[in-house]
């Protein structure tokens, strides 16, 4: 296995997206509470930022919240907005000190005003950094982002009486999702045994690489980090084509 200390060897993605996933039954494993289990998963993703930022990515997006966890017990997700509060608050100086650049996505409108206040400075604070920068999807749906920028597109339509061809559309439906600017990833790792994307992405995955592990999130480290790299690595990326190498279809 090629560690991260080699990994300018490496065909490195420029943009990583990550589904963390199995907080809850690394808990039950253990003997916590799923509060317990989203603790660790916090402190898991702190490790990982720090990780990834070594390896030269310039883009890691992590799904942070969905907009279909509000579904969980109502405790539960008190606890998770808490620890969204407590790392917003204790980790953007960090970030801002590591050069790093905080970016959130998904719909805001369901969060309590504390949180969308600090969701603005952190990503204010950050704004100019110029190392990774770490993208946040929270109250995040897939179908959601594609809709609103369907109907960005739309609205455009109607004020400007021109109704774009099905390749313009094409052309100019990235900039209004709510990645607009970024990269589509590369890679797309999702931990815990699961093998779906979950509503995540699904325009800008289109043509990324799925790396699924059976490590739950918690316990996900430089080993399992460079396993996925290392996977990436070996793959050939092909967007549809033939290469001229092969005579596959």
């Amino acid at each position: 296995m090629i560690g991260i200390s080699e990994s300018q060897n490496l065909r490195i993605p420029e943009h990583i997206a990550i589904i963390m996933d199995g907080n809850g039954r690394w808990a039950q494993r253990h003997g916590f509470s799923r509060t317990a289990g989203h603790k660790k998963g916090a402190e898991a993703l702190q490790r990982l930022v720090r990780l990834v930022s070594e390896t030269g990515v310039r883009y890691l997006t992590v799904f942070g919240f969905s907009s279909e966890n509000w579904s969980r017990p109502e405790a539960e997700v008190k606890e998770l907005m808490k620890l969204l509060r407590y790392y917003l608050r204790s980790e953007t100086a960090e970030l801002h000190k590591s050069n790093i650049r905080l970016r959130v996505i998904g719909d805001r409108s369901a969060f309590d005003a504390d949180i969308v206040q600090l969701i603005h400075n952190a990503e204010k604070l950050t704004a100019g950094n110029k190392g990774i920068t770490v993208i946040m999807a929270l109250n995040y749906g897939g179908k959601f982002d594609i809709a609103q920028a369907a109907r960005r597109l739309a609205a455009q339509a109607v004020e400007t009486g021109f109704v774009p061809s099905t390749q313009e559309v094409l052309h100019q439906f990235d900039a209004h999702l709510m990645t607009s600017g970024v990269p589509d990833p590369d890679l797309l790792i999702r931990t815990s045994g699961e093998q779906r994307i979950s509503n995540f992405l699904l325009w800008q995955c289109a043509y990324a690489e799925f790396f699924f592990t059976e490590t739950l999130w918690p316990d996900f480290d430089r080993s399992d980090l460079d396993e996925a790299l290392s996977a990436y690595a070996r793959r050939e990326r092909r967007f549809g084509a033939v290469l001229r190498s092969s005579s596959e279809g």
